[in-house]
C-alpha cells in the first residue's frame, strides 16, 4: 500500500509550487468525492462495478471515498493520494525518500499532529510546508497552527509514513504523556515503598506483641477479620448466583432485531510483548473479525526493544487495517502504558482492547456498537465474557475455566444488577474514546489498570455493562506461570484499593454508600480472603481432626458447630456458583472437577503472598504471562497466510 512515489528534486518541486496561493488548499469541490471515483475508474484503478460498490457502502457510513476504496482491496493508499493531491493543487511526497527537516517539530504539539494527521515536512522560502493523508482535514488544522506557521502549504503523504515521522520525533514526549497521562491523585505512580514497608512493619510488631502477651484475642482477630471477609464474599456470591438463577433476563430479541443505523469506527488495541509463538496465530484470528473493514482499525501494540514479537508479524505480511504501534522505552514497561502510547495513533470513536492470546467472536463489534447506540450517554465501556479453548489440557485449565465462568457468567452481571462498579478485566474491553481521554486513559504503573479504570469510571459516574458475546483465550496451565500471573492480579487489586482509599470520604461521596459497600467487598474483602485463608483452613481442619485449636477451643460448642457449619456452607456456596455458570454449556470440562477447586484456590493464597513482596520493594514490576505453551488456537504453526479469510466487508455485513 505504501509503495515508494517519486518525489521531483526540490528545486523543480519550489519552482513548481512557488505561485501557490492559501486558497488553493482551502477550497475542495462539492462533488469532490465524485470526482475521485471517476478519476479512478478513467485511469483504470478500479472498475465502474468497484465505484458503485464504493458509493454505496459510503452513503451508509460516514467514511471518505478514499477509505472505502482501500479497505476493499479496490485501490491502494497511493492510487487515491495521487489524485487527491491534483485536486488539492499539491503533490505527493514519499517520506522515506525526501524525510522531513527534525528541526521543525519543535515549533508543533505532538497531540495536534497526531489528532489530525499532520506533520511539518520542509520549508520553502519564507513558508513552512505541512504533509498530511487528509486534505479534507485541511482547515482545521489550519487553526492549531502556530502564528509563525499559519501561512503554511500541504503536500500529502501516505498516513502510516506521517505516523512513523510522528513517533521517531516526538517518540519521547509522548512516551512521558503516556506514563503519566493519568492525573495524580487517580494514580498510583506516587506510590511508597517506604511507607508500605513501615505499615508491614508495623503489624509485625504488633502481631508479635500480641502474640507474647495476648495470643488468645490476636488469633481471634486474625479469625474475626477471616471470618468476616468470608461472609460478605458468601452474600454477594449468594445474591450474583440467585440473580443468575431466577431474576428476569431482559429480551435478548429486543436488542437483535434493533438496527444502529450507521456504525462506529472502532480502534482495538492489541498489546504484544516477546509473543514468538503466537503472534501468527493472532493475526489469523483477528482478521476473522466481521467488521466492515473501513471501520476497522487494528493496532499490534509492540515495545520497540521486542525485536522477538515484530519479526514475528512482519514474517507474512498485515492487512491495511492492521499495522504496528511500537512503544519506546521508559520509565516503566507495562501494558497500560503500551495502550496510553497507541490510543494517539489511533481514530475510532470506540477504543476496544484484546489480549495476545484472544480468539473474539467475528460478530463481536456489531454487538458492541448495538451495546453503545442504545446505551445512553452514560455507559462508557462494555465488557466482554472471556473464556478458555483449552479448558481440558489439564486439572488446572479445567479450574481455571470454572473460576471464569463464574466470574464472568454469574458474579459480574450479578454486578451489573445490583448496581455495583465492574471492575474491568483485561481484554474484550471497549470504550467510548472522549469519556476514556477525559479520563486520563489508564494509569500506567497500576498491573490492574482495568480494575482501577472500572472504579473511576463509576466514580464519574459512568456505567460499565456486561455483552454475551465471548472471546476464548488460552488458560494458564502451569502452576508457576499462574501463580505469578494470579500475583499481578492481587497485587493490582491492593494498590487499587489503597489509591481509591486515599480520600475515603470523597470516594463515598462519588459513588454513593451502596457502591462504596461493593467497592469495600471487591477489593478488600476478597484480598483478606485471600491472606487470612490459612487460619481459616486450619480451624475447619483441627475441628475435623480433633486437633488442638486455639481459635476454637475456648468457644462454646454450640458456637463452634455454627462456625463450622458457616465455613461448610460458605463453600458449597461457592461451588454453586460454578455450577450455575456452566448450567446449560454443551462444550466444558466434567463438572464433577468443581469439588476440587478448594485446592485450587490454595494456589490463590500462595499468589497473595508473592504479590504482598513485590508490593514492598516492586509495586510497579509487571510479571508477564507466557502466552502459546499449548496446541488449539494459538498453536504458532497457524500460519499468517491469509489468502483465505475474506478481508473485505460486503454490504450484507452491515445489516
Amino acid at each position: 500500500m505504501n509503495a515508494p512515489v517519486k518525489l521531483p528534486n526540490q528545486a523543480s518541486a519550489r519552482s513548481e509550487h512557488r505561485g501557490w496561493r492559501e486558497e488553493a488548499f482551502r477550497r475542495q469541490p462539492a462533488n469532490a468525492q465524485s470526482l475521485l471515483g471517476k478519476q479512478l475508474v478513467d485511469k483504470g484503478v478500479i472498475t465502474s462495478p468497484q465505484l458503485l460498490v464504493a458509493l454505496a457502502l459510503q452513503a451508509r457510513q460516514n467514511v471518505p471515498l478514499g477509505e472505502i476504496l482501500v479497505a476493499q482491496g479496490f485501490a491502494t493508499e497511493v492510487d487515491i493520494l495521487k489524485v487527491l493531491a491534483r485536486q488539492h493543487d499539491t503533490y505527493l511526497v514519499d517520506l522515506a525518500a525526501s524525510p522531513p527537516d527534525p528541526r521543525l517539530f519543535a515549533s508543533f504539539s505532538p497531540d495536534d499532529c497526531l489528532r489530525f494527521g499532520f506533520m511539518p515536512w520542509r520549508m520553502q522560502g519564507d513558508k513552512t510546508i505541512l504533509a498530511t493523508a487528509h486534505p479534507e482535514r485541511i482547515n482545521s488544522i489550519r487553526v492549531k497552527l502556530p502564528p509563525d506557521h499559519d501561512n503554511a502549504d500541504f503536500v500529502l503523504a501516505a498516513r502510516n509514513d506521517i505516523q512513523e515521522e510522528i513517533h521517531l520525533h516526538y517518540s519521547a514526549r509522548l512516551a512521558q504523556q503516556a506514563e503519566e497521562r493519568t492525573a495524580p491523585q487517580d494514580s498510583c505512580r506516587n506510590w511508597s515503598t517506604t511507607m508500605m514497608q513501615m505499615t508491614l512493619l508495623t503489624c509485625i510488631i504488633l502481631s508479635i506483641f500480641g502474640a507474647f502477651f495476648a495470643p488468645v484475642w490476636l488469633i481471634w482477630t486474625l479469625f474475626g477479620a477471616a471470618t468476616f471477609s468470608l461472609f460478605l464474599n458468601s452474600i454477594l456470591k449468594a445474591a450474583c448466583t440467585w440473580i443468575a438463577l431466577w431474576h428476569e433476563a431482559e429480551p435478548a430479541s429486543d436488542m437483535a432485531q434493533r438496527s444502529v443505523g450507521r456504525l462506529p469506527k472502532i480502534s482495538i488495541l492489541v498489546p504484544l510483548f516477546r509473543e514468538r509463538d503466537i503472534a501468527g496465530a493472532l493475526v489469523k484470528r483477528l482478521a476473522r473479525i466481521s467488521y466492515p473493514r473501513e471501520l476497522l482499525e487494528i493496532c499490534l501494540v509492540v515495545e520497540a526493544s521486542d525485536e522477538v514479537t515484530q519479526e514475528a508479524l512482519t514474517k507474512g505480511g498485515l492487512p491495511q487495517w492492521m499495522r504496528v504501534v511500537r512503544v519506546p522505552q521508559g520509565g516503566v514497561q507495562t501494558k497500560p502504558r503500551a495502550l496510553n502510547y497507541a490510543l494517539d495513533f489511533t481514530s475510532g470513536s470506540l477504543v476496544g482492547v484484546y489480549d495476545a492470546e484472544d480468539a473474539p467472536d467475528p460478530g463481536q463489534l456489531h454487538e458492541v456498537a448495538k451495546k453503545f447506540a442504545f446505551g445512553g450517554d452514560d455507559l462508557a465501556c462494555v465488557q466482554g465474557i472471556l473464556s478458555f479453548y483449552n479448558s481440558k489440557t489439564n486439572w488446572l485449565s479445567r479450574c481455571f475455566f470454572f473460576e471464569y465462568a463464574g466470574w464472568f457468567q454469574v458474579m459480574l452481571p450479578g454486578l451489573q444488577k445490583l448496581g455495583f462498579a465492574i471492575p474491568l478485566g483485561g481484554t474484550t474491553l471497549f470504550f467510548r474514546r472522549d469519556v476514556l481521554v477525559k479520563l486520563g486513559a489508564w494509569d500506567a504503573h497500576n498491573v490492574t489498570e482495568d480494575a482501577d479504570l472500572g472504579m473511576r469510571l463509576a466514580r464519574r459516574g459512568y456505567r460499565c455493562e456486561m455483552m454475551e458475546s465471548v472471546t476464548q483465550e488460552e488458560a494458564n496451565s502451569h502452576v508457576w506461570p499462574w501463580v505469578k500471573q494470579r500475583s499481578r492480579w492481587l497485587k493490582g487489586y491492593a494498590v487499587t484499593w489503597c489509591v481509591h482509599m486515599r480520600r475515603p470520604v470523597l470516594l463515598w461521596r462519588e459513588l454513593g454508600a451502596w457502591k462504596f459497600l461493593g467497592f469495600q467487598t471487591l477489593f478488600l474483602s476478597t484480598l483478606m480472603s485471600f491472606l487470612l485463608a490459612p487460619v481459616l483452613w486450619w480451624s475447619l481442619l483441627a475441628y475435623l481432626f480433633n486437633w488442638p485449636n486455639p481459635v476454637f477451643d475456648p468457644m462454646p460448642k454450640p458456637m463452634v458447630h455454627v462456625a463450622t457449619a458457616f465455613f461448610l456452607f460458605a463453600e458449597v456456596g461457592t461451588l454453586a456458583v460454578f455450577t450455575t455458570a456452566v448450567k446449560g454449556s454443551v462444550n466444558r470440562p466434567s463438572i464433577g472437577w468443581i469439588i476440587t477447586l478448594p485446592a485450587y484456590f490454595i494456589f490463590g493464597t500462595l499468589a497473595a503472598y508473592k504479590g504482598l513482596g513485590e508490593l514492598l520493594f516492586n509495586p510497579f514490576y509487571w510479571d508477564k504471562t507466557e502466552h502459546g505453551m499449548f496446541g488449539g488456537a494459538s498453536d504458532s504453526s497457524v500460519s499468517t497466510d491469509l489468502s483465505g479469510v475474506d478481508t473485505k466487508t460486503s454490504l450484507e455485513s452491515y445489516g
